[in-house]
């Protein structure tokens, strides 16, 4: 077991190591030569203090995100090896002889243990986004999400958890094929009860104050053959100095939402690009492509886990404490399979992400007509959020959903008819 956990820990240093060395020493974030003095320059649009801020905040989240995704799959090792998930196993069986119960007291204790381990990370990575002002919430807000994110996790955690181990035992070889399609009409149900169950515990929602401006959204909205009657706000200004705007749920739950805070800093014309290109994803159906991509990749990996599950635990049974597939004690290692096909999986994700968010860029443009707007939208966008023009190869392929800020501004000049 000591043998294990040096080695877990030594890995875990030596990546931490070269993410430090790659985006503190390495990684260039500069503009290329070919853009500077451009709109898409930071240096155009950002003062020298916003300049060193952007770079050092940038710096730091990128590093937090890349050490803070395997430190979990550390957790679910440790806890496999030294045995703690097979007690865990023993104390759920304990307490009653129904499936529904043990899992429900399994993942209450696996949650309670990865939230108790990981808090401190969290807690650094919200102080830091509140040094540098991008955090407005106050330690008593920051605290009661934490605490509604326990409990929205576990609620979710518990069904998720009983009916993949019912599948596992009732039908071993095939439990991955059935547990894909169930996922179809949870994903579905999920995405419909999103905007109006789980997002209002987090915030208030209120029709836009705003009439004119909602009245020029729902022109655009009625050109976009989008049948919008309302547009929400949330008020996001209590949390956070961020900008953002999106279009959630699917069916009669969708929405058109914008935060408080890109209502208080952008010009209306600004906004309207932003919500342009909101409609774009949805004329477009980017979210049903989003949809249907996701549960083919999900097919797959299911696939991959049950396989890996299988020879993980015939090779190093004895050492992570288990004998079959069918223990709960086994679902940290499952949860570390997902874990880790996801992060690998990510490049390829965010690379349709991205092809996508260009998309909706170059309808909304088309749309609105104003690229002056469109490129100060991107700017306004980078001071707030502190975000790198350029950010470094690895960081663009595993954490950029979006194209870099540098990629969009220059699209945007290049389709300006005056350029």
């Amino acid at each position: 077991m000591r043998k294990w956990l040096t080695a877990a820990v030594l890995v875990y240093f030596l990546y931490g190591l070269f993410m430090y060395g790659y985006i503190f020493m390495g990684g260039s974030t500069g503009v290329p030569e070919a853009y500077q003095g451009s709109a898409a320059d930071p240096q155009t649009f950002m003062n020298s203090r916003e300049l060193i801020l952007s770079e050092d905040y940038s710096k730091i989240k990128n590093f937090l995100f890349f050490i803070t995704i395997p430190f979990e799959w550390f957790i679910f090792i440790v806890a496999l090896i030294s045995g703690l998930s097979k007690k865990m196993q023993s104390w759920s069986e304990s307490t009653s002889k129904f499936l529904f119960v043990q899992s429900a007291v399994f993942t209450f204790w696996l949650t309670l243990l990865v939230t108790a381990v990981t808090l401190p990370v969290e807690w650094i990575s919200y102080k830091i986004s509140y040094t540098f002002q991008i955090s407005a919430q106050s330690t008593s807000s920051w605290f009661k999400d934490q605490l509604i994110d326990f409990w929205v996790n576990f609620g979710m955690m518990i069904f998720i958890v009983f009916v993949l181990f019912w599948l596992i035992r009732k039908f071993e070889k095939r439990w991955w094929l059935y547990a894909w399609f169930l996922s179809i009409p949870f994903t579905l149900f999920m995405m419909f009860l999103q905007p109006v169950v789980i997002d209002p515990l987090y915030n208030d929602f209120y029709p836009l104050k705003n009439k004119e401006l909602e009245e020029k959204i729902l022109s655009l909205a009625e050109q976009a053959d989008i049948p919008a009657e309302h547009v929400y706000e949330v008020n996001m200004s209590e949390k956070t100095n961020a900008l953002n705007a999106y279009v959630t749920g699917i069916s009669s739950n969708s929405r058109i939402v914008l935060w408080d805070t890109t209502l208080n800093k952008l010009s209306d014309e600004e906004i309207l690009f932003i919500m342009a290109h909101e409609m774009g994803h949805y004329v477009m159906n980017h979210i049903y492509i989003g949809i249907a991509g996701y549960l083919a990749i999900s097919l797959l990996g299911l696939y991959l886990v049950n396989r890996l599950l299988n020879l993980i635990i015939l090779r190093f049974g004895d050492t992570l404490h288990l004998t079959s597939k069918k223990q709960l004690a086994s679902l940290p290692l499952l949860l570390m399979l997902v874990g880790i096909l996801t992060f690998a999986s990510s490049p390829f994700s965010n690379a349709v992400s991205r092809y996508q968010e260009k998309k909706a860029d170059m309808y909304a443009i088309e749309m609105t007509a104003d690229s002056e707007a469109a490129i100060k939208t991107f700017q306004e966008l980078s001071k707030a959020g502190l975000s790198q023009v350029h950010p470094p190869l690895l960081v663009k392929l595993f954490r950029y959903g979006h194209p870099t800020m540098l990629e969009r501004i220059t699209y945007l000049e290049e389709a300006d008819p005056k350029n």
